[in-house]
């Protein structure tokens, strides 16, 4: 059995539809952008609106240029290091050997006790 209060044919939060109700649309403008894998997007923009220089493509994620010839280049991603990369990226072999000697004969001298 379906609850008697619902109301049918209908969503939550519509209202009128139709320009005659919401007024006209502000005018638009389409600026085509390239990515570096040769996607097209063309978002629209307000006629009075400033234009960004960048848009992100929404088919690969890569930033686009407004040239066709010369799309910005896709930004360099670091792979992630582990603290031992960043670890040896400040000691040296050599170090690490020093260090390691110190610790094991630490170690020694408190089993001896």
């Amino acid at each position: 059995m379906v609850g008697g209060n619902a109301i049918r044919g209908t969503r939550v939060g519509a209202g009128p539809s139709g320009e005659t109700e919401r007024g006209e649309s502000a005018p638009r403008r389409r600026v085509s952008y390239w990515c570096a894998n040769g996607h097209e997007s063309r978002p629209s923009f307000a006629m009075d609106a400033e234009i960004p220089e960048e848009w992100d493509c929404p088919r690969c994620g890569l930033p686009a240029g407004q040239d066709e010839e010369n799309p910005p280049e896709a930004p360099r991603t670091e792979p992630y290091k582990t603290h031992l990369a960043y670890v040896k990226e400040r000691r040296s072999d050599a170090d690490g050997e020093a260090i390691l000697a110190e610790a094991l004969e630490r170690l020694r001298q408190r089993r001896e006790i």
